[in-house]
């Protein structure tokens, strides 16, 4: 309690705070756009159902990791050495994860761009059977982005307070975006691609980072930003054609 009340008169913490939460905000919209993009697959009456518990796992994930922090800080401890860098779990987790993303997204857009072809398309298969998938991948996700949130958090403050409080604002922000960005998704075909080219381009910055290449996550979010805005830009001009069409008639 008292380390509480010295970090509230403590300006430093509050600032440490904001920029933690922006932070935790950022880094959770990858996970965010996986979990739309996974529910919208679901029949209509289990997406909202798989939303809050695939971003309740996300927020659970998170607090358990922060409990057990010190074990988290050895994650970033090389384990073995290969083409000359030095593996550790943490960057074996981002490989894993970079992997099934890159898999998962290539899967999705060749079934986007070949419709007729959901021979193969699991999550499909049966009510059950599909909503069980889609939760087993989202946890899956979810541990590899907790523990980049998680790594991330320890590296820009040592206390646990502002650690946890970060976390579980991040994590209602998502909460409250889920539905809104997935019918959003939903509703414009062309944003699902894009979401997926998305997708494919954080699995390979995962890929990357674990192998020992640092990338920039300002320059990712950036080319994301401009892209996002081009795709509206595209939008207001096919609504404006649609209407003047529609106008004509």
């Amino acid at each position: 309690m008292q380390e509480i009340m010295t970090l509230i008169q403590d300006p430093a913490a509050w600032v440490a705070l904001i920029t933690l939460v922006v932070m935790e905000v950022v880094l959770g919209i990858d996970n965010l756009i996986f979990i739309s993009i996974l529910t919208n697959k679901l029949p209509p009456e289990h997406r909202e159902r798989a939303r809050k518990i695939g971003i309740g796992l996300a927020l659970v994930m998170r607090l358990a990791l922060l409990g057990t922090v010190a074990w988290i800080v050895q994650l970033t401890e090389p384990l073995f050495t290969a083409f000359g860098h030095g593996f550790s779990w943490k960057d074996l987790i981002l490989i894993a994860g970079g992997l099934f993303l890159v898999w998962k997204a290539t899967k999705e857009i060749h079934h986007t761009v070949d419709p007729v072809d959901h021979q193969e398309d699991f999550i499909a298969k049966s009510v059950t059977t599909g909503f069980a998938s889609a939760i087993g991948q989202i946890l899956l996700l979810d541990l590899v982005f907790s523990v980049d949130s998680i790594i991330t958090a320890v590296g820009m403050t040592p206390h646990l307070p502002i650690m946890v409080i970060a976390v579980i604002a991040a994590v209602t922000v998502m909460l409250v975006a889920a539905n809104p960005l997935a019918n959003f998704i939903e509703r414009n075909p062309t944003i699902v691609m894009l979401a997926l080219a998305f997708l494919l381009m954080i699995g390979t910055t995962l890929i990357a980072e674990g192998m020992g290449f640092h990338v920039p996550k300002g320059y990712i979010y950036a080319a994301m930003a401009f892209s996002a805005a081009v795709e509206v830009l595209n939008m207001i001009a096919r609504n404006a054609r649609n209407r003047k069409r529609d106008g004509a008639h």
